[in-house]
């Protein structure tokens, strides 16, 4: 993880990871609670920062959500 997303200014591109990450957990049948804690440690990251990613994702529609 670079400085900057240290400090908590992930780029667009690493959101959307995060995101895709945490809606596969999703659909692999774990809790939302399960899944923001286990992509929260994978990434280094608050739950607060997951939960605004996951906010961030289902506003704009981003993959997977967005494919058919």
């Amino acid at each position: 993880m670079s400085q900057g997303e240290a400090g908590g200014q992930l780029s667009e591109a690493r959101r959307k990871e995060v995101f895709l990450i945490l809606v596969d957990a999703q659909d692999r049948h774990t809790t939302v609670a399960e899944s923001r804690k286990l992509v929260a440690a994978q990434f280094g990251l608050d739950e607060s920062q997951i939960r605004q990613i996951e906010r961030e994702g289902l506003d704009l529609q981003w993959p997977p959500l967005s494919e058919s």
